[in-house]
């Protein structure tokens, strides 16, 4: 069992500034379902869409796994994060600002806008790529967790260098044809970026906070190194021979193995904690799952597998460790305050039971209405879904600054009993 070393973890506010940003992309995400409508269902190549697919990869998903990675790394795989307090601040403005400008470029064709997006989100990546990699090379210990979060944070380098050759292509800046170098920077994104990070970190969170067994180090080894060949091949199928079907039979089998694999974990374990954390995990496999299925069918030309994927599955899941860790930062914020010899509250205390469940009972309506918004295409039931999911990612910011408050409220309290 890896044991928290929370003297090394970084100053609170740097990882909650990050995990803080991403409930308002997913209400920013719903009203854009509200007000766009069908249309932004119907096809995954209009700009709209695009706009409304970066919100989740890049507002929702990117600032939870930024805030995760500044906080896991020093914490729990004894990394230290370099200028951690120096540069967070531009860290968070700089990918944050990136995702708005991209955002507003795409909806309204604002060419010089795409530019400037296509350099700053770059810029963020390698950012944080230049604050972790150094540490990750010359730490000990944990060498297959180090090799995969590595892996990850390399993937989310080299999706980042794509995805900004395109925005600077759609700019005109950069000649540089969209196909088939949109779907290589999607599978790098998702794959190698996003459930890579997922699995390397489940190898610690899932053991220690859902009381599982740790996966077979033999077994991870061999996935990850099955997911960096296969994105490998997949690239070059795609690049020499204009063929994404590789891309697809990757991200299906391997992010469905991942899947599988978590689930069996979870339910062959004698030990299983349940709580909110354990059942939003176990949906959001389940739903990915789905996902991955959906994918190797090619229902709906991969928009019902982006829909479960990014819009359901992955924020279940890291928004389950999400709310783990904010109350944790909020407990760690009060054990350096107020020092030793003072009984503080408790993480559950910080962040009740009650509110995680509440949060993941809000995710349900729009788990259910986007999807049957992607199968059966109707105004009504894609606004009615960006209802449901504004709705839902505002449960969750109340939820995590709810953290925030109970903090102060106990250092207030015991300020005026002193």
């Amino acid at each position: 069992m890896v044991k928290l070393a929370i003297d090394q973890s970084p100053a609170s506010s740097l990882p909650r500034r990050f995990l803080l940003s991403a409930p308002p992309w997913g209400m920013a995400a719903g009203a854009l379902l509200l007000f766009g409508g069908a249309p932004l269902l119907a096809t995954r190549w209009q700009p709209a869409t695009v706009a409304l697919v970066h919100a989740f990869t890049l507002g929702v998903l990117g600032n939870t796994m930024f805030g995760s990675v500044l906080q896991f790394l020093p914490a729990a795989a004894g990394v230290r994060v370099r200028a951690a307090t120096a540069l967070g601040h531009a860290l968070h403005g700089l990918f944050n600002a990136g995702a708005i400008v991209l955002l507003i470029a795409l909806l309204t064709g604002w060419r010089t806008g795409l530019a400037f997006a296509g350099v700053l989100l770059p810029a963020a990546f390698l950012l944080l790529g230049a604050m972790t990699l150094p540490g990750m090379l010359v730490a000990r210990g944990q060498r297959l967790l180090r090799t995969g979060i590595g892996l990850a944070l390399l993937s989310a380098m080299l999706t980042a260098l794509l995805g900004g050759g395109l925005a600077l292509g759609l700019s005109g800046r950069l000649p540089m044809p969209a196909w088939p170098l949109v779907d290589v920077h999607a599978g790098w994104g998702i794959l190698g970026w996003i459930v890579l990070l997922l699995a390397s970190v489940a190898r610690v969170v899932m053991p220690m906070f859902q009381g599982t067994s740790a996966p077979s180090a033999t077994a991870q080894a061999g996935w990850t190194a099955a997911v960096v060949l296969a994105l490998g091949a997949a690239t070059w199928r795609a690049l020499a021979c204009a063929d994404a079907s590789w891309l697809r039979l990757a991200l299906g089998l391997l992010v469905g193995a991942f899947a599988v694999a978590a689930l069996w974990l979870q339910w062959r374990s004698p030990r299983a904690r349940d709580g909110a954390l354990l059942r939003s995990w176990r949906l959001g496999l389940l739903v990915l799952l789905l996902a991955a299925l959906a994918l190797l069918w090619g229902i709906r030309d991969g928009r019902l597998a982006g829909a479960l994927g990014l819009a359901v599955a992955l924020p279940l899941l890291l928004n389950g460790m999400s709310l783990e860790i904010v109350a944790f930062l909020g407990w760690i914020e009060l054990h350096r305050r107020i020092g030793r010899g003072v009984q503080l509250p408790g993480v559950q205390r910080l962040l009740p039971e009650a509110d995680k469940h509440r949060v993941l009972l809000m995710q349900l309506p729009p788990a259910l209405l986007l999807p049957a918004a992607v199968l059966w295409p109707a105004a009504w039931l894609t606004r009615l879904a960006g209802l449901a999911m504004f709705a839902a990612w505002f449960a969750c910011w109340l939820a995590l600054t709810g953290v925030q408050r109970r903090s102060r409220r106990f250092a207030r309290n015991l300020d005026t009993d002193r």
